[in-house]
């Protein structure tokens, strides 16, 4: 791969308001994708969710969820420094577990990846949410978005909608304030016991995930009182 820094992305400063991630972009706090998809989750996602939360019991189910973050930072500290050129070791149990999902990231999927214009850079649509994504640049010969993700087990296509419509919000975010014509979200996913998956979607398809992140968007500012002014007041919202 090779970098191209085209752009001039914008420093930013995360913050949790009423526990949820925002993005200071310019003295204007704008929610991060991810709050805004799971502010808007379906009826259905939340009773799967809660069901799978029911079947290990609540202490179980925050150990595996929070076992699995901290599995999935060490795992994007690793490819961030790989992508970046740097050297990286973690030498705790979890890293040693996130290691060799990197390294099967970078040995089946990044090598796909013709250029790189950023890796962990914040993109922001004016006045309505912002985010970080992993990669963003040319794979496979179409200008992308590329985010890593880790898994306790594989997924279905099905299961992952909602990755791609957050890489639509960033490629939405990039097309805006840069002029692009980025249409292709790259996931490159490996599981704990080392299965690599990708999933690309492209053209007509990430233009329909661009469509649900809005109406998404549209729901979210409608559902949560003051969220243009950085304040959310809807003590009910589930992360």
């Amino acid at each position: 791969m090779k970098w191209n820094k085209r752009f001039e992305y914008p420093k930013s400063q995360r913050s949790l308001i009423q526990g949820k991630r925002h993005y200071d972009i310019g003295q204007t706090m704008l929610p991060s994708v991810t709050t805004i998809l799971s502010a808007t989750q379906s009826e259905e996602k939340k009773a799967s969710l809660a069901k799978w939360k029911a079947r290990l019991g609540d202490t179980a189910a925050d150990r595996v969820r929070d076992t699995a973050a901290l599995r999935g930072t060490a795992m994007h500290t690793f490819l961030e420094a790989y992508v970046q050129g740097t050297g990286h070791k973690d030498l705790t149990s979890v890293g040693q577990e996130a290691e060799p999902m990197a390294k099967k990231i970078i040995s089946d999927g990044l090598c796909d990846l013709n250029e790189v214009w950023g890796s962990e850079v914040t993109l922001y649509y004016p006045e309505l949410y912002a985010g970080a994504t992993d990669v963003v640049g040319i794979y496979n010969g179409r200008e992308s978005i590329i985010d890593f993700k880790q898994t306790n087990k594989p997924k279905r296509r099905e299961w992952i909608s909602d990755y791609f419509s957050q890489l639509g919000a960033y490629a939405m975010a990039h097309n805006y304030v840069y002029g692009t014509k980025i249409q292709a979200g790259v996931i490159l996913m490996c599981s704990k016991d080392g299965m690599f998956q990708k999933f690309e979607s492209f053209d007509k398809e990430f233009v329909g995930f661009q469509h649900d992140f809005l109406r998404r968007v549209d729901q979210y500012y409608k559902n949560v009182p003051n969220a243009k002014d950085g304040q959310d007041t809807n003590n009910d919202e589930k992360v």
